[in-house]
């Protein structure tokens, strides 16, 4: 029988591993190495959006073609996630951390030394394969090391790290290139890279490999329906978000009429935003579960509404920004949904969600460059946002009416 949307089909593994916890320090201070990955990777991912009119200009092109850059490191993390997800399927979890940390630390170190933009597209693909993988079994790791009743909690905080980095690490990222130079951005990812693989081998519990573990099993997951629901309300719903960050240091500069010393500030704010949504929206998935997915979707299709009108008064743009960057909260929803509806196949389910997140990483984008080069104006960015939004609403409403059939049938 296929898993059931009431959560009937929780991780095997997570339950066995209940009655072992392990101390409070432990889980601390494994969840701040899982985290120091995170922010490494919410410094590339955005801060690469932040910088994106520096190394566009530096490479010769102009900036709705410098954003095929995000695009292509999208691009690397949904083909990576899936693949090494598979290919690791039989290695420990802490082990598996280690090597993507690795990898990514290699592909941003080669982003730095980009010789001209086609170069760049073939780094920035590189350096986003391990990014979905990574988080994916981090997620896992943190919720086999809490009470199952936050876990939602737990995964949070490994996307944490990511959010610290919107508020922290991008604006100083964004202010270094100023000074340093485009390309100091990635060095300092690569920089972090390292560090955590050293936090993670510290501190990471010395797992096994599970048994039974395999890629058969783990593409198992490709075979539920849910599964794949879940992963397009991350794909079309996240793709909003980026549709406006991707181009909001060009709106700045073009509507709003401020430098870049400011679109640091806002930026941070940004981050706020998703610090503060990534806290609440774990809060609320761990209370409300899938149904908290949808009041982020309505809640981010409201505030981007506001984006355009908004873009042209920086004193307009700081709370709009701020309710923006709270929509990022959907992650860890999602995360623990996936971890409901997979069953055995719990690594590649939660690495294909970083795989959906940066689908919309480059789909957004993407379609928003399409509006600003088709002459609509830097404010199309935000009605594309808002289209992609209510599709991945849409696509929840999908998933809620087929799981209550489900239950339905089961029951």
């Amino acid at each position: 029988m296929a898993p059931t949307d009431c959560g009937v089909c929780a991780d095997t593994d997570l339950a066995r591993l209940e009655p072992a916890l392990p101390s409070t320090r432990a889980v601390v201070l494994t969840l701040i190495a899982l985290a120091m990955g995170g922010f490494a990777i919410g410094v590339t991912e955005f801060a690469a959006m932040s910088v994106l009119p520096d190394f566009a200009r530096g490479l010769g092109v102009d900036e709705p073609t410098g954003g095929h850059a995000i695009s292509a490191y999208a691009a690397g993390v949904v083909v990576g996630a899936p693949l090494l997800a598979v290919l690791g399927a039989k290695a420990p979890r802490w082990l598996l951390l280690i090597v993507f940390m690795g990898l990514f630390a290699v592909g941003n170190g080669l982003s730095a030394l980009s010789p001209s933009f086609e170069w760049m597209l073939v780094f920035r693909f590189l350096s986003g394969l391990p990014h979905g993988a990574y988080f994916g079994v981090a997620a896992l790791v943190a919720a086999s090391i809490v009470p199952r009743e936050i876990r939602t909690r737990a995964v949070s905080t490994v996307l944490m790290g990511l959010t610290i980095a919107t508020v922290i690490g991008v604006p100083v990222a964004t202010l270094l290139s100023q000074v340093w130079g485009w390309r100091s951005t990635f060095v300092i990812v690569s920089v972090l890279a390292v560090l955590t693989m050293a936090l993670v081998a510290a501190f990471a519990p010395r797992d096994a490999a599970r048994p039974g573990a395999g890629a058969l099993r783990e593409l198992a997951a490709l075979k539920n329906r849910q599964v794949w629901l879940t992963l397009g309300v991350s794909a079309i719903g996240f793709g909003g978000m980026f549709a406006v960050y991707a181009y909001l240091a060009s709106t700045l500069r073009e509507v709003t009429g401020v430098g870049p010393e400011v679109a640091a500030w806002v930026f941070a704010i940004f981050g706020v935003g998703m610090f503060t949504g990534n806290l609440l929206g774990a809060w609320a998935g761990d209370r409300f579960g899938f149904k908290a997915a949808a009041f982020l979707l309505i809640w981010s299709a409201v505030a981007l509404a506001l984006y355009p009108a908004a873009s042209h008064s920086l004193w307009t743009l700081f709370p709009v920004v701020l309710a923006i960057g709270a929509g990022g909260g959907l992650g860890s929803i999602l995360q623990t949904r996936l971890m409901d509806v997979a069953g055995e196949a719990q690594t590649l389910a939660a690495a294909l969600n970083h795989s959906a997140f940066n689908t919309a990483n480059a789909l957004g984008p993407l379609l928003a460059g399409m509006a600003v080069a088709a002459g609509l104006g830097w404010g199309a960015t935000g009605w594309v946002a808002v289209a992609l939004t209510l599709g991945g609403l849409a696509i929840w409403v999908w998933a809620a009416l087929v799981g209550r059939r489900s239950h339905h049938v089961a029951s």
